[in-house]
């Protein structure tokens, strides 16, 4: 039983042996107060590196977008105006034909109005 025990023991211990190592093996030494200054430095350097870079291409991006989005509506502006134009100058020439024949008939009308009043004046006079 004793040898059973033993091993058991053994089996543990040298199974529990890489855990006591990976903790031991964990630097506990401090660093002085300019090292990790340095350090701190060195990082914020390279993450504000990083950033600027990240920043410049999201910015070149929104650029190329917006630049493209300008153009799109330079032309959906021109072929609106072009529209507009040709929708107006068909509205005036339409307006152009009625007027006319309004006048048209307000002429008549009143050359109408006209001749009776003509003859009432006639047969006034006789």
């Amino acid at each position: 039983m004793k040898a059973k025990f033993t091993g058991i023991l053994l089996a543990a211990c040298l199974m529990a042996a890489p855990f006591v190592h990976a903790q031991d093996s964990t630097s506990t030494e401090k660093k002085g107060a300019g090292t990790e200054m340095k350090d701190a430095t060195k990082t914020a350097a390279k993450d504000t590196e990083k950033g600027a870079k990240t920043a410049t291409k999201d910015t070149e991006k929104g650029l190329k977008k917006v630049g493209h989005a300008t153009k799109t509506a330079a032309k959906d502006t021109e072929k609106g105006a072009k529209t507009a134009a040709k929708d107006t100058e068909k509205g005036t020439k339409t307006a152009a034909k009625d007027t006319k024949k309004g006048v048209k008939k307000g002429v008549k009308a009143t050359g109408k109005g006209m001749e009776k009043a003509g003859q009432k004046t006639e047969d006034a006079v006789k």
